[in-house]
């Protein structure tokens, strides 16, 4: 096994490792995923909307990321 596929490997299960540990967090956490869930959504429907209405588009995606970053850091504080 060459190094790379060495290094992929333990990426693959380094992810998959912190995908278990948020998956649980947000589960334990029923509200806050919901909240990430809907922020998500959120973001999606204002990068489809056309044009930038005047720049409160994107100060619209720029709130909703750092919402859905604070909401990530509040899971991730609970200590799940």
């Amino acid at each position: 096994m060459t190094p790379k596929t060495k290094l992929n490997i333990a990426g693959v299960a380094a992810a998959m490792a912190l995908g278990a540990l948020i998956g649980r967090a947000t589960a334990a956490q029923p509200q806050m995923a919901a909240a990430l869930d809907a922020l998500q959504g959120a973001r999606a429907h204002l990068i489809a909307a056309n044009n930038d209405k005047g720049g409160h588009r994107a100060a619209a995606i720029s709130a909703t990321d750092a919402a859905i970053a604070e909401t990530r850091a509040g899971i991730r504080y609970a200590g799940y």
